[in-house]
């Protein structure tokens, strides 16, 4: 089964807390901190959810989330957009970008692997 989880994140702190999540939960990480190398990993590894932060350096999540949702092959991936964006308006821009959910920042590390869960196949 595929266990592999595409988190795009520019934040080392926030990477390394995902990851730490996901990975005790025996989930597979692959890590890129920029949107371009995002959308190649994602089109390479072809994983089975892809954490996307909205703020990056080269191309924003909203553009990513756009460009992720070009390529059949990726059209079954959920995108969770995991941004402390809060404001109004926010959570409906990123979902009509592409992303299949929202999760604002700061996660709850308690609660953080079950979120992403209730959305993989």
């Amino acid at each position: 089964m595929n266990k592999k989880i595409l988190i795009i994140e520019d934040n080392d702190q926030n990477m390394y807390l995902m990851r730490f999540l996901l990975e005790s939960e025996g989930f597979v990480v692959i890590g890129a901190e920029d949107g371009r190398n995002g959308v190649e990993l994602a089109l390479g590894c072809r994983p089975l959810a892809i954490l996307l932060d909205i703020q990056l350096p080269e191309m924003d999540g909203y553009a990513v989330a756009a460009e992720l949702k070009k390529y059949k092959e990726l059209e079954h991936v959920p995108i969770i957009a995991v941004t402390s964006y809060a404001m109004v308006g926010d959570r409906e821009r990123v979902l009509s970008a592409g992303a299949t959910a929202y999760i604002e920042k700061p996660i709850d590390p308690d609660t953080f692997v079950m979120e992403i869960k209730r959305y993989l196949p």
